[in-house]
């Protein structure tokens, strides 16, 4: 008999809408600037909006406070490999390489040290998210050729990150007895912490250059803060490799929306990629 912890209705419709907001801030954040400034602005916007929601709910308790740290460092970590990678490789190979390999580096860091079972059901669904998310990668590319070694060197070391801080935010937001306040005071300090390297390594121009895309940068960070809510919520009542996985539907998101809304074309590799996600997706109700 099949015993081991799932996705309740609630949790999974939530991650999907978390899923929904991911997509959707990818689309809307591209305003014109480079990855760095683009990144920045996106922090920077969630961390204020972050320390106003902070005044509403409870503080983390203290043992949370080590893992809020670490999740804030190895957030900024993410997002500075993540640049690297976009710099060696396109969007559309490096981003779903990254965040594949990173739902089953949680799957299995999660069943070693966290002693998270995962159902049969449940590990093939997590597997097959993840194949499909990474074969979306296989011919992506405005190129469609084969993806440089330096894009997917950058592009693991990313998957690695991925998969610390949401192993970190999962233990530290079962620990801070307040999944919403854990997770304004992680973006809180996210936001100092990115803000600091960019005056450190390239100065107060860093900020200036922001002026022009703060609005779209005020909705970026709302639908990014929002979607990463969800999720550290989810943490706290669901197997963390359960729903890093299926936050990986944005990807499934993002090509509905490239093609539905921007016009964009989708092949038989991508649309084959869509159908083993929406497979995982079956999977974790069955």
């Amino acid at each position: 008999m099949d015993t081991a912890p799932s996705l309740d209705t609630l949790t999974f419709l939530a991650i999907l809408a978390a899923a929904l907001m991911h997509a959707s801030w990818n689309a809307v954040v591209k305003v014109g600037l480079d990855r760095f400034s683009a990144i920045l602005m996106l922090s920077i916007a969630q961390g204020v909006i972050a320390l106003v929601l902070l005044a509403v709910f409870p503080f983390p308790a203290r043992e949370a406070w080590p893992w809020l740290v670490l999740s804030g460092l190895l957030h900024t970590g993410y997002k500075l490999f993540l640049i690297r990678a976009y710099a060696h490789g396109d969007l559309a190979q490096v981003y779903p390489l990254a965040r594949g390999a990173a739902s089953m580096m949680v799957a299995i860091v999660g069943a070693l040290f966290l002693g998270e079972d995962l159902s049969l059901t449940g590990g093939i669904a997590v597997l097959t998210i993840a194949l499909g998310v990474i074969t979306m990668s296989l011919r992506g590319g405005a190129a469609r050729g084969r993806t440089p070694p330096k894009a997917i060197a950058y592009a693991l070391a990313t998957a690695c990150f991925t998969a610390s801080y949401t192993l970190a935010d999962a233990v530290g937001a079962r620990l801070s007895e307040t999944a919403s306040g854990f997770t304004m005071a992680l973006f809180v300090l996210d936001s100092l912490f990115i803000s600091t390297f960019a005056a450190a390594t390239r100065g107060w121009v860093a900020f200036t250059r922001l002026s022009t895309a703060w609005r779209p940068g005020i909705l970026a960070g709302a639908l990014s803060l929002g979607s990463y809510w969800v999720a550290i919520w989810a943490f706290t009542r669901a197997p963390v490799a359960l729903v890093a996985a299926l936050r990986e539907s944005s990807v499934l998101f993002a090509l509905l929306i490239g093609v539905l809304i921007l016009g964009e074309s989708a092949g038989r590799w991508r649309w084959t990629a869509a159908t083993l996600i929406l497979g995982g997706m079956v999977l974790m109700r069955v």
